[in-house]
């Protein structure tokens, strides 16, 4: 950790969208360009950058572009460069590569440096972002005049993005799905006058899934992640979770709805922490599958009732909400449900 608080400089003044990276043993040291919310750097900068050579270097390119993998207009572009050449004035375009790219060459030449590169660009990325997300917010509160509530439900996703948000994508998803939300002002608007939705919309009797066939679902998922103690048990909660969603009192559920149902199991898999990693994960799996399950995931138009960005925000906020903020995330999540229908 030490040694990856030493790496990141971000240089000031006329400069301004350039950062320096330092490896953690010292031996390089480059400038990297910040710009359209990725980093990016040339060829040579690269070669340093995994101590490579020229010919490798541009063999993994090629491979790279050829398979697929990655396509050249979205990962390479030509930046403007002026030199002074004595008493002229040299424009010329240099090729530039972005951190998708960088990351694959990494993972390919020099799988060390390219995995303490990604964790120094993430971090880097990250905080540009909720850099500009602060902005964004403060300008939101002035238009609104609904500071007070407001900062309430935006301290929800802040926490989200500084304590949750492991990865750059984690990131974009919870500042896009706010901007979706805040374009309207209408669910922070319900939230702000405590309107959110408590009551799910549908009233049809909901299939009954076992934790055992949950967990089959947990058990197809496992082929996608390294992890060894992915989807592993830690103790009887999720049973618990399950039985929770199908409670009876009085002859009658006490979740009649499927939007409730399917908000109960979301907020419970989150917050239980009953595996050993990959909670989150699990939660927003086992939330799609009730769904589907149920009819529900899909609205008339073959569109689904929530956005892949949409789950991801979700199931973050759900994430570093308190035990007090209980309510609020379930009505959230139904108020979610209820109007995708639409």
């Amino acid at each position: 950790m030490k040694e990856e608080q030493k790496t990141a400089q971000i240089e000031t003044g006329d400069k301004g969208g350039i950062v320096i990276y330092t490896a953690p043993d010292g031996t390089v040291q480059t400038e990297v360009r910040l710009r359209d919310e990725t980093l990016w750097v040339t060829q040579p900068q690269m070669e340093d950058l995994f101590n490579t050579d020229r010919t490798s270097l541009v063999k993994h390119i090629q491979n790279i572009l050829e398979t697929g993998e990655l396509e050249e207009s979205a990962t390479c572009a030509k930046f403007a460069q002026v030199r002074h050449e004595g008493k002229r004035r040299v424009r010329r375009e240099i090729q530039y590569y972005n951190l998708d790219m960088i990351l694959s060459v990494g993972y390919r030449v020099n799988s060390k440096r390219g995995t303490l590169f990604r964790i120094w660009a993430n971090r880097i990325l990250k905080d540009h972002l909720v850099k500009g997300y602060t902005l964004n917010q403060k300008l939101l509160q002035e238009k609104t005049g609904q500071i007070s509530r407001l900062r309430d439900s935006i301290a929800l996703v802040e926490r989200s993005i500084l304590t949750q948000a492991q990865s750059l994508e984690e990131a974009r998803n919870v500042i896009k799905v706010l901007s979706d939300f805040a374009a309207g002002l209408e669910l922070l608007d319900d939230y702000d006058h405590e309107n959110l939705e408590s009551s799910g919309k549908t009233r049809k009797v909901s299939v009954n899934i076992s934790k055992t066939e949950f967990m089959s679902v947990v058990e197809s998922m496992k082929t996608e992640f390294s992890s060894d103690v992915f989807g592993k048990p830690k103790d009887n909660s999720f049973e618990s979770s399950v039985s929770q969603i199908y409670q009876v009192f009085g002859g009658e559920e006490l979740y009649p709805a499927i939007e409730h149902k399917a908000a109960i199991l979301l907020y419970l898999v989150t917050k239980n922490h009953s595996f050993a990693d990959g909670n989150k994960r699990i939660a927003a799996a086992l939330f799609l599958y009730f769904l589907e399950k149920n009819g529900l995931l899909y609205r008339m138009d073959g569109q689904k009732i929530i956005s892949t960005d949409g789950l991801a925000a979700l199931t973050l906020l759900i994430a570093v909400s308190h035990p007090q903020e209980k309510d609020t995330m379930i009505k959230i999540t139904m108020t979610i449900l209820n109007r995708g229908q639409i």
